[in-house]
C-alpha cells in the first residue's frame, strides 16, 4: 500500500478552505437602504494526523495512515458601511446572530430620519 500523505493533507485543507466562509454560516453581504452589510465570522481549526509501518518476526508487514480535521465557525457580527462611514454591529455571544438582526429596525429608523432631515434641508 502506498501512503500518499501529501495528497490526503491537500484534500482535507482544500475542504476546510471551501467551507470556512461567511456564506456557509450567515450568507452573502447585502444592502439595506444606503447601508452595505458584510457578515463577519470567527473560525477555529484543528488538524491531526499519524502514520506508521512495521514488521513482525514471522514476516508479516503492515502500514497505515490516518488524518482528521475539525472546524468551528461562529458569526460574530456585521461590518456596516454607508458612504465613507464604517461601523461594526456585534452579534453578541448571549444572543447569537439574532442580536444583530434586532438592530436592523434601528438602522431603518436612522435611514428614514436622515432622509427626512435631508428633505427638510432641501426645502429650506
Amino acid at each position: 500500500m502506498d501512503l500518499h500523505f501529501e495528497e490526503l493533507l491537500g484534500r482535507i485543507t482544500d475542504f476546510m478552505k471551501t467551507e470556512a466562509n461567511t456564506e456557509t454560516v450567515v450568507g452573502k453581504e447585502f444592502e439595506l437602504g444606503e447601508f452595505k452589510c458584510v457578515p463577519v465570522i470567527k473560525i477555529g481549526m484543528g488538524f491531526g494526523s499519524g502514520g506508521g509501518e512495521g514488521a513482525e518476526a514471522k514476516g508479516g508487514r503492515g502500514e497505515g495512515l490516518g488524518a482528521g480535521a475539525g472546524m468551528g465557525i461562529e458569526p460574530i457580527g456585521f461590518l456596516v458601511t454607508r458612504g465613507d462611514n464604517i461601523s461594526f454591529i456585534e452579534a453578541g455571544k448571549a444572543h447569537g446572530l439574532s442580536a444583530a438582526f434586532e438592530k436592523v429596525p434601528d438602522l431603518i429608523e436612522k435611514i428614514a430620519t436622515n432622509r427626512t432631515k435631508e428633505k427638510e434641508a432641501m426645502a429650506n
